[in-house]
């Protein structure tokens, strides 16, 4: 089974994260080393998991038309205010002091 780390980009949907894994791949030709990303839709069963974490996930059986992945792990937790990600900033203590 298929193991990658990425980060999250996307928890819109309901129990399903999209995680973004960096790739470094050679240029046949030249040599040069570049940067390629994959974007992952991975199955995320509590919903515990936002923007900016650092995940491993798994290859898993298909369990939608695009899903073919699981979070297994948390490396490392974003360091973003949930309250900013949702665009909730009401109780931001420095805007309402203003």
């Amino acid at each position: 089974m298929k193991k990658f780390t990425g980060i999250i980009v996307s928890n819109k949907m309901q129990k399903t994260v999209v995680v973004r894994v960096d790739f470094l791949k050679m240029h046949s030709k030249y040599k040069k080393q570049y940067k390629v990303s994959k974007r992952y839709k991975a199955h995320d069963e509590e919903g515990k998991y936002r923007i900016g974490d650092v995940v491993i996930i798994n290859e898993t059986r298909p369990l939608s038309r695009t899903k073919r992945w699981s979070v297994i792990e948390l490396i490392r937790r974003s360091s973003t205010d949930d309250s900013v990600i949702d665009g909730d900033i009401s109780n931001d203590s420095e805007l309402n002091s203003a």
